[in-house]
């Protein structure tokens, strides 16, 4: 009996050995073809980008899986199915936007001096003409201004005291009108209608409000979204922008963490909604259309009955039919780069955007990736860029948003920090400016120093001929005049005065002779210790442009 259980055992276990044999090559089999597969994905992937500090912690998994949530319309589990990147021609970046004309005049004197800004973060026009912005005094967007469900941690402070809203009059940059006071917590988005209503997103309350013109009376005609109370359905998560059709309907942009575009009819009734969420933390070449990483902005373009969104990680402008939210068409271009901020509609010259991009968000981790913050102006009809334009010639450091008149003739650029609102006029009407106009505010002495640090080596000034002369002689003449001084104190130390006649010295006279360095010694009232370690304010205000959230 204890035989045949052992014979039993031993069947057992080989029959065991050979299920086991199977089923290790079935998983061979499988993660051959794994592997056969990932390079394929891949290839469509870059470093990790979006996310600020990525690890694997399980803080920034749940903070990962809460951004990826409520992605409006079209939020089920459907699987994403990735369009690989097509062949494009290697473009030397930096060459590229050289190539580029400058087509608008940037006015330094604009606006007026007695203008105090926070960071600006919208601009618009009113009825009027005039441009209207909307600033946060005195708020910074840090890492810890929200947590990770998107809470806003800074509500204790109650809301900001002074006027968010400044009306400008677009001659002179005075201010017209201001309202807005004690009501926002952290200003983002600004539009008004046709009607000359306003509406403005707040980030820090997840909502969305209609004033009547000018603000009316300080209270709201219409919001949307429960304050303080992020979330998706007919709440919000950090809106960011509106746009308003002429029949009074009008679109949010569900920015931040939904990623999706919202229809409303006039009186706030949900129409529909689209898009999804491809803010996965991981960059992709070639983004699927109807999918976002973060709406930054909205733009209508009356003729062909589109809206048009800034998808500002996926570095493209994506435009869809105003009446159904059917994708129509897309916008980018390598000199742009990875992040566009906002853009602006303009019928002229047979219809352009006006964009602004940013810094690229790798922090470093591929340096190769060449990037220049400018605006650009792109033809909508050949997809290409026509003009660029910045500060002096130079570059943006924080745009995030602008606004172009219907003429094309004005653009107006709401920056971050430096906290300030340019001023752009086409070359073909601006006035020759120099650059000693330039205003002497604050705002305006850092954009100065940043502007200088980064010049271009073509701005460098190098001396002229007539220049190198005077030098030159001036060069001359001091070896000269040293020169006649040794020769003095030699004939001293001989006992010969100047013109030759011998001087009578005794051994008990203390003669130190002639010194070039005494002369210098005698009145030391006239001369003042070199400063060896100069002011390094002009390197800390490099540093005011730091990383900030939008």
């Amino acid at each position: 009996m204890h035989i045949r259980r052992d014979s039993k055992a031993m069947h057992s276990t080989d029959s065991e050995k050979c299920q086991g044999s199977k089923s290790l090559a079935i998983c061979c089999l499988l993660l051959h073809l794994l592997l056969s597969i990932r390079p394929a994905v891949a290839q469509t992937q870059s470093s990790q980008r979006y996310l600020h500090n990525v690890d694997n912690s399980s803080n920034n998994n749940e903070r990962l899986q809460q951004i990826l949530k409520g992605s409006g319309a079209g939020s089920g589990a459907t699987q994403l199915n990735w369009p690989q990147p097509s062949k494009q021609t290697v473009l030397n970046v930096k060459t590229g936007l050289a190539k580029l004309n400058n087509t608008y005049v940037y006015q330094n004197a604009w606006p007026a001096n007695n203008v105090r800004l926070g960071a600006v973060t919208a601009v618009s026009f009113d009825q009027a003409g005039n441009v209207v912005i909307f600033h946060r005094v005195d708020r910074v967007w840090g890492q810890n201004t929200f947590d990770t469900r998107n809470q806003f941690q800074e509500k204790f402070r109650g809301p900001i005291r002074e006027s968010t809203v400044l009306a400008l009059e677009p001659a002179t940059g005075k201010v017209q009108y201001d309202w807005g006071k004690n009501f926002f917590y952290m200003p983002h988005g600004l539009t008004v209608d046709p009607e000359d209503n306003v509406w403005l997103t707040d980030v820090a309350m997840h909502q969305v409000f209609k004033f009547q013109p000018r603000g009316g009376d300080g209270k709201p005609v219409l919001t949307l979204g429960d304050a303080f109370q992020p979330g998706s359905g007919r709440k919000f998560c950090k809106p960011t922008s509106v746009a308003v059709l002429d029949n009074g309907d009008f679109f949010v942009a569900d920015g931040y963490c939904n990623a999706r575009i919202l229809k409303y009819s006039r009186k706030g009734e949900l129409i529909l909604s689209w898009g999804r969420n491809s803010f996965s933390g991981i960059s992709y070449d070639v983004a699927p259309k109807n999918f976002f990483a973060i709406p930054h902005a909205l733009t209508l373009v009356p003729e062909l009955q589109l809206l048009c969104a800034a998808d500002r990680e996926n570095g493209r402008v994506q435009c869809f039919s105003s009446n159904n939210g059917t994708f129509h068409s897309q916008y980018h271009n390598q000199l742009i780069g990875d992040r566009i901020f906002s853009m602006a509609y303009t019928p002229a010259a047979g219809g352009q955007l006006v964009i602004v991009n940013g810094p690229i968000a790798e922090l470093g981790i591929n340096p190769e990736h060449y990037n220049e913050v400018h605006g650009f102006v792109l033809s909508m009809r050949s997809k290409q860029l026509v003009s660029k334009f910045g500060p002096n010639n130079l570059e943006f450091q924080n745009p995030h948003d602008v606004a172009v008149t219907v003429d094309g003739n004005e653009i107006y650029v709401a920056e971050l920090n430096p906290m300030r609102i340019h001023k752009f006029v086409h070359r073909s009407l601006a006035k020759p400016m120099s650059l000693s106009a330039t205003k002497d505010s604050s705002n305006s002495a850092i954009s100065r120093a940043v502007e200088i640090d980064q010049a271009t080596p073509e701005a460098v000034h190098h001396p002229s001929g007539k220049a190198i002369l005077v030098a030159s002689l001036m060069l001359l003449f001091a070896g000269s005049t040293f020169a006649l001084a040794l020769i003095f104190a030699q004939r001293r130390k001989r006992g010969c005065l100047p013109f030759g006649a011998r001087s009578r010295r005794h051994a008990w006279e203390k003669s130190d002779g002639f010194k070039l360095g005494g002369l210098l010694d005698r009145d030391r009232n006239g001369f003042e210790k070199l400063d060896q370690q100069a002011s390094d304010e002009e390197q800390e205000t490099k540093t005011l442009a730091s990383a900030q959230y939008a």
